[in-house]
């Protein structure tokens, strides 16, 4: 009678060559584990609604490139993966778009993802200049171009401080975040670039009624060093330091939630936190999602980078890992303490 498991003798030979070189150096100390409480899943999605679009899983791109043929090539790997698994992208600054189409085929990736929330991206500073040329109707004009689903505000005065030919706006960005959500009926997110925020603007943005925060928390790639790096010796000494400034996932989340815990509007519970900054896996992901108290999804931006620049095949095994990830996490794990 043939063996109901023939791949068992194959199996246990790994286990005792393995073996040694599976023991355990280190434990992850923010879950627990639960074997016994659920089987696994039956579900092969873990849907969400954000931008008036559905996506599979809580796994949102971030906002990274363009400019070159080598980034066309990205961000068309990059859509083409959102359109595959059903995931979330934003687009690297537009800001050239908006006196120039010339290279609008590096941006131009809706047809790859039809059906997935894609979000266009300016800097505060451009769109305070189009304030002030009573300009914004080329934000909706590139909103359309792109046939995109809304815009992401990005926020990021240090970085524009390192910056050797950074821009500089004297106006507070909320001011202009509020200007935005009053001219356009489209959503808007907003976002910081690599050091978070702290109590004061994430509770005034929580206040407005945009479609997502995210978090650009201090440990993932930090902008304010790369611009620094950029620079002379002098200024690399001098500024040093401001680059160890910013705010982390963790704190972030319980700044969140504090701020959740003191208000009676509902409507703050409505919107998105998109985690991001430091995040290397699913395992990371998953931790933020689960403690922040309003509905989250997690990105990556740099290991996406590095995948989607190698070939479509590289991004796709990779997002297949995190998807797998998300869903035993999902039946097996459950945090130990929120922060």
């Amino acid at each position: 009678m043939a063996s109901k498991d023939p791949t068992a003798e194959g199996r246990k030979q790994d286990h005792i060559q393995l073996a040694f070189q599976s023991a355990v150096t280190q434990q992850d100390p923010r879950f627990y584990y639960e074997p016994i409480m659920s089987g696994f899943p039956n579900e092969t999605t873990i849907p969400i609604s954000i931008a008036n679009k559905q996506m599979q899983f809580p796994i949102w791109i971030s906002s990274m490139t363009g400019g070159t043929d080598h980034a066309a090539m990205i961000n068309k790997n990059l859509a083409r993966a959102c359109g595959e698994f059903g995931l979330g992208m934003g687009l690297g600054s537009c800001r050239q778009l908006l006196y120039d189409n010339a290279r609008l085929k590096d941006f131009d990736v809706r047809a790859l993802m039809p059906d997935q929330p894609l979000i266009t991206n300016l800097g505060i500073a451009q769109i305070q200049e189009l304030e002030d040329e009573k300009h914004l109707h080329k934000i909706k004009q590139l909103v359309e171009s792109l046939q995109a689903d809304g815009l992401f505000i990005h926020i990021n005065p240090l970085q524009e401080w390192m910056q050797p030919e950074g821009d500089r706006y004297h106006r507070p960005p909320i001011d202009t975040i509020k200007h935005c959500l009053d001219e356009f009926d489209f959503p808007i997110m907003v976002k910081e670039v690599g050091q978070g925020m702290g109590p004061r603007s994430l509770e005034a943005l929580l206040q407005l009624p945009l479609e997502a925060i995210e978090l650009g928390a201090h440990g993932g790639t930090n902008f304010s060093l790369l611009e620094l790096l950029r620079g002379d010796d002098l200024r690399k000494t001098a500024f040093d330091g401001v680059t160890k400034i910013g705010h982390g996932g963790e704190e972030m989340a319980q700044l969140i939630n504090a701020i959740i815990s003191r208000t009676e509007d509902d409507r703050i519970k409505t919107k998105h936190i998109i985690a991001s900054g430091g995040i290397s896996g699913f395992l990371d992901g998953y931790y933020l999602m689960e403690n922040i108290d309003m509905p989250c999804i997690y990105a990556q931006a740099s290991v996406m980078l590095k995948y989607a620049s190698q070939s479509y095949e590289a991004l796709s095994d990779y997002i297949k890992t995190q998807c797998e990830g998300l869903l035993m996490a999902q039946a097996f794990l459950t945090i130990k303490e929120k922060h």
